[in-house]
């Protein structure tokens, strides 16, 4: 006896997919979300009322926020293929167009103002070398930016960086060795350099160096 296929039902392949595709997509969202939190209770946060009135420019606190809507996002699509449950499937659905349209807006709204929106990194920019030694994860992202990405020292130049206390050169008066210079990311390797000299930044905003 035959039987017929309920109109309603999910094909196997296709629910597998993309419980599988889910199951990816939540461990990397719960592996995001454990460093962003690993990396905010290191810095003990909570504690540097200084530290979470800057809590947007935080890397940590980006990645938790990262971290938590992609656990979610794939939570909900793993549970909702596993259990052909419609609610979660819907709202994985709804999660997904909310995201699609906000990655569209962005785009839209990055081209229209885009002179803003470059202003505004700058600023968060210069925010970033003021709390250089403050914030280690700052101080990474801004060396990886000065070093690997943009390939710069500072924004608008060298300058930039008598924003912060210790390369300001007047910082040389409370004993500061890193006045009136640059972090070492702003220094160019050598070809034939296998170890970062740390030191490389030292004096050269110094009149006459």
């Amino acid at each position: 006896m035959k039987y017929r296929r309920d109109a309603s039902e999910v094909s196997a392949c296709l629910k597998y997919m993309i419980f599988g595709f889910n199951v990816l997509f939540w461990l990397l969202g719960l592996g995001i979300l454990t460093v962003g939190v690993w990396a905010w209770s290191e810095k003990d946060t909570f504690n540097n009322l200084s530290k979470v009135a800057n809590v947007a420019l935080d890397p940590a606190f980006i990645l938790i926020c990262i971290g938590t809507v992609t656990f979610i996002i794939g939570f909900t699509g793993c549970v909702g293929a596993l259990r052909e449950n419609t609610c979660l499937l819907a709202t994985y659905a709804i999660f997904l167009s909310i995201l699609l349209l906000f990655e569209m807006t962005a785009g839209i709204l990055g081209f229209i103002f885009k002179d803003w929106i470059k202003s505004q990194a700058t600023i968060g920019f210069q925010t970033f070398i003021i709390h250089y030694r403050e914030d280690p994860d700052q101080q990474n992202l801004i060396d990886w930016i000065q070093e690997d990405w943009l390939q710069c020292c500072g924004i608008e130049g060298p300058k930039d960086w008598d924003r912060n206390n210790y390369f300001n050169c007047s910082s040389r008066d409370v004993g500061s060795r890193e006045a009136c210079g640059v972090p070492f990311s702003c220094c160019k390797r050598k070809p034939n350099e296998i170890i970062k000299n740390k030191q490389c930044g030292y004096d050269v905003r110094k009149p006459g160096f």
